[in-house]
């Protein structure tokens, strides 16, 4: 018995030094604007434009890409669009990784930075729809989605909202 203690109590311990000197309620959090999903900073970002024009040639690409947001879900924020600094750019939809967190629902207008995977995809018809009734469209406007859309998604693993 008395063994059975030393020994508890030794492991106790030396679990305790090994986390001495470590406080997690200090630690290294940058401040350079709110973080969502995996850490993202905004070093080697390319603005969205750029990355529409990487993407006139490619299907998918693994990229870090600066922008303005345009639209959020107002159920629960599960997406957002992300829309060009120029006019006539088409803007793209922004899913988070394994459905792993969600944006704030006010943060339209506001510049963020995505981390992940885009890709040109077609998005059927009962998606457009889903997404359209997500964003609060009406009954009449979510009737006239008759045809699947072929654009530029990403997939982002964390997001850094700049302002």
């Amino acid at each position: 018995m008395l063994k059975n203690f030393v020994f508890c109590f030794s492991v106790t311990l030396l679990l305790s030094a090994c986390n001495a000197g470590k406080n997690p309620t200090t630690s290294a959090v940058p401040n350079d604007g709110k973080h969502f999903g995996t850490m993202v900073d905004a070093k080697k970002a390319i603005p969205y434009d750029g990355l529409l024009t990487k993407m006139d040639k490619l299907d998918s690409l693994n990229a870090k890409v600066t922008g303005k947001v345009s639209a959020v879900c107002t159920k629960k924020g599960c997406w957002m669009t992300m829309i060009s600094d120029k006019p006539g750019q088409p803007d793209m939809r922004v899913t988070f990784k394994d459905y792993a967190f969600f944006m704030p629902k006010d943060i339209v207008g506001k510049r963020v930075v995505l981390d992940g995977f885009a890709r040109v995809e077609t998005t059927p018809v009962d998606v457009l729809r889903h997404f359209a009734e997500d964003a609060g469209k009406s009954k009449e406007e979510i009737a006239t989605i008759t045809q699947p859309k072929r654009e530029l998604a990403f997939e982002a693993a964390g997001v850094l909202i700049l302002e």
